[in-house]
């Protein structure tokens, strides 16, 4: 298999780059494509190891941030504009680390600069996680109790089943990978480093992510704005599309 990312893609000119999170998959985006190919090429990859696209020997964050590199060189896109969402915006934060100057823009979803707090609690985390995985579940076993508990209780139902969709497609393996690679991200002393405008996006009733933690990590970068969803939970992208995508829309007209 190549070690280009899988992708789906949608309209011409600067690449606007879609990173979904831990249960997602390129279809987690099939809401903002289409809202974003007007004036940009919307891209949404499958990070390695989901979808079509290939696992990585190693899964961490800097590999992880070599094949957004790849991507984007297979795209011919020397910059970029990045919406990270949850997993995908520590993805989107690791990016700009290595590769400082190739993000024109990015948008921070319902993501933190580092993944809760090291020691017990991360242990915790980390062990209740995996005994489904050790017990032989799949994620497509235990998908509803997670996508419920990520959602608003007013989540269209579209969105439950493109969520739970992903989340079932997503293999065993993977998922031990990824929440491995999880629990290690710590990007917290580098948000003064990142140079682009920057939006911090938020869900009023995310507990993944929660609003006063955004809030607060986007007090920590220099040309970062703000904004809270209300309504919506972790899934803002599936929950409101129409609300998630005008907030980032606002943002990339005014910096662009």
């Amino acid at each position: 298999m190549s070690d280009i990312p899988n992708y789906a893609s949608q309209g011409e000119g600067p690449v606007l780059l879609f990173l979904h999170g831990i249960g997602g998959n390129h279809q987690s985006f099939d809401w903002q494509l289409p809202a974003f190919a007007d004036r940009w090429r919307a891209v949404s990859w499958d990070m390695p190891g989901y979808g079509a696209s290939a696992p990585l020997t190693e899964m961490t964050f800097e590999n992880l941030a070599h094949a957004v590199a790849r991507l984007l060189d297979h795209l011919d896109a020397p910059t970029a504009a990045i919406v990270g969402h949850s997993m995908g915006g520590m993805v989107a934060q690791e990016f700009m680390v290595h590769y400082p100057g190739r993000t024109s823009a990015v948008v921070l979803s319902g993501t933190s600069p580092s993944f809760g707090k090291p020691g017990k609690w991360r242990d915790d985390f980390l062990g209740q996680r995996l005994v489904p995985l050790d017990k032989g579940l799949s994620p497509a076993d235990f998908a509803g109790d997670l996508v419920s508990n990520m959602m608003s209780e007013d989540a269209l139902e579209a969105a439950k089943v493109s969520a739970m969709a992903s989340m079932s497609a997503l293999p065993a393996a993977t998922y031990r990978s990824a929440l491995n690679c999880l629990v290690t991200f710590n990007q917290r002393d580098k948000l003064g480093d990142i140079s682009c405008p920057t939006l911090a996006l938020a869900g009023e009733f995310d507990e993944a992510a929660p609003a006063p933690m955004m809030e607060k990590m986007a007090s920590h970068i220099p040309d970062c704005r703000y904004h809270c969803l209300p309504g919506v939970g972790h899934l803002a992208n599936l929950e409101d599309p129409e609300q998630f995508n005008r907030a980032i829309r606002t943002f990339l007209d005014e910096v662009a």
